[in-house]
């Protein structure tokens, strides 16, 4: 009888653990595209610029802590690795279909170049963010269960994501529009970015309760 629940509780493990790597890595391929657009909020009374990515791009944060909980550090941070070389991926093959021939019957062909074009720069920046406040993310994290508690799972993921939260927002803010936009932009795009990663960060501190801890 114990056997069998803890083939059910393995089976279970390896469910959690295949959607939530599989979220991960969608979540940072459509951040990344999204981030292609600028967008304006309005916060005060102000027209504020956002990249669209940041509004999907939080939750891979929370995410990651629960890989982290159920696979551990060392798969966390190959997962962080492999995402990050499968946008680097997904970079270069857009990159290769924008400057491709395109059909003159299409019509669009400047439209997707002039989209996806510069998308190079958004993911240079975004993988460069993601590698290296992930990896704080994770050690953070590691140090929280392993030198403070293991209670309070939504403490954990707090502590770790209000360390990676800003580090990943000034690599990124100022790598991705630092040089093509202006610094006034730049600034209201990472102010904005900041208190949406936050916000995002609250509501999904509930998912963390989805995954069982590894035995």
């Amino acid at each position: 009888m114990t056997g069998s629940k803890e083939s059910n509780q393995r089976i279970r493990i390896s469910s959690i653990a295949v959607i939530v790597v599989s979220a991960y890595i969608a979540a940072q391929m459509l951040s990344d595209i999204a981030s292609l657009k600028i967008g304006v909020v309005g916060i005060l009374a102000r027209d504020l610029s956002v990249d669209m990515g940041t509004f999907i791009y939080p939750i891979t944060f929370t995410l990651r802590d629960i890989v982290h909980k159920v696979l551990g550090k060392r798969s966390t941070r190959i997962l962080i690795i492999s995402a990050g070389v499968i946008n680097l991926f997904m970079s270069a093959y857009l990159m290769w279909a924008a400057n491709f021939p395109s059909d003159p019957q299409w019509g669009l062909g400047k439209e997707f170049t002039a989209v996806l074009g510069p998308i190079w720069r958004i993911v240079a920046a975004s993988i460069v963010a993601e590698v290296v406040s992930e990896l704080v993310d994770t050690e953070i994290y590691h140090l929280f269960v392993t030198k403070v508690t293991t209670r309070y799972q939504w403490a954990r993921v707090l502590a770790s994501n209000s360390v990676s939260v800003p580090i990943d927002n000034i690599i990124f803010s100022v790598g991705a529009f630092g040089f093509t936009s202006p610094w006034s932009v730049v600034w209201e795009i990472f102010l904005v970015n900041l208190v949406v990663k936050y916000g995002v960060t609250l509501l999904s501190l509930p998912l963390i309760y989805l995954a069982p801890d590894r035995a």
